[in-house]
């Protein structure tokens, strides 16, 4: 399946969020909030369950990443024309 320049805007943005979760869930740290103020940025206080929830979303940007190489043969053939 061809991807269109939506369908890949779309999933980078999707992706970076759910990094981003990830980096807020093991590190406390706000990447997009980061990149977007020029300064390191560090989240406040998060529950146990709370901190779970964002690796796991995290894990799913890792999982999405790796899965679409997998299933495109390395990425060849799937970039937006």
């Amino acid at each position: 399946m061809k991807m269109s320049v939506m369908d890949w805007i779309v999933w980078v943005l999707i992706f970076v969020g759910a990094l981003n979760w990830g980096l807020v869930g093991l590190f406390k740290f706000d990447l997009v909030n980061s990149i977007t103020s020029g300064s390191v940025t560090y989240t406040g206080n998060l529950t146990t369950f709370g901190e779970i929830v964002y690796v796991v979303i995290g894990l799913a940007a890792l999982w999405s990443l790796v899965s679409m190489f997998m299933k495109s043969g390395g990425g060849s053939g799937n970039m937006p024309s």
